[in-house]
């Protein structure tokens, strides 16, 4: 049985070595409790609303549904949401938006055990957890002009190599309309071409090979 002072946490990520490596470490702390696992977003938002952990950890990229379209339906239901996205991606623009969704914490895997439990008790006390390297990427991130999702979706074909033709045929809009898109691309990510702003969608994790 389990103390009522203990941390009661969920773990979703779609990897099981690393999934029940994190649970049995986790589990040797006399201050958690293991109360539910998922292997993508879905699992992660029907455990979550039938256990209701104090803490979770969420991994980003799940198939069926990514980790932040499920910690924005866990936080638009449970306001007070304790998310700690537990990732191998350290882009400012997946740290962007695993917090923009309303994570409380952001970390990467190859951190050591102790800080993990460290951002656990951090945020179980209803305190942030970003550490500072993922701090300062979050704030060049913020520094920078907001794209709109269409110019997001425009930048992450450019990134694939696709033509002004082939993205004006993806996404259903005229030429002219890709054209100006990609124009505001360019100014907003203050670079002259394609291929640096295809270069700068890779380093943010906005597009990815």
């Amino acid at each position: 049985m389990s103390q009522p002072s203990c941390i009661r946490v969920l773990v979703v990520d779609d990897h099981p070595v690393v999934r029940q490596g994190l649970i049995g470490m986790l589990e040797k702390a006399p201050d958690i409790v293991i109360v539910g696992q998922g292997r993508n977003g879905h699992e992660a938002i029907a455990v979550f609303q039938q256990q209701q952990p104090d803490v979770t950890l969420m991994d980003l990229r799940m198939p069926e549904m990514e980790g932040v379209q499920a910690i924005t339906v866990i936080c638009n239901g449970f306001p007070n949401a304790r998310i700690i996205v537990l990732t191998t991606y350290d882009t400012d623009e997946e740290i962007y938006r695993g917090l923009r969704a309303g994570a409380k914490g952001y970390l990467l895997k190859d951190s050591e055990p102790e800080e993990l439990l460290t951002a656990i008790r951090t945020v179980n006390r209803g305190q942030q957890y970003i550490p500072p390297n993922v701090a300062a990427k979050l704030v060049q991130r913020m520094t920078s002009p907001e794209l709109s999702d269409r110019e997001i979706e425009v930048l992450q074909l450019i990134g694939q190599g696709m033509s002004n033709q082939e993205i004006s045929t993806a996404l259903t809009i005229s030429e002219s309309t890709v054209k100006t898109h990609i124009n505001r691309i360019l100014s907003k990510l203050d670079v002259k071409d394609r291929t640096q702003a295809a270069i700068i969608a890779l380093k943010r994790g906005i597009a990815s090979l």
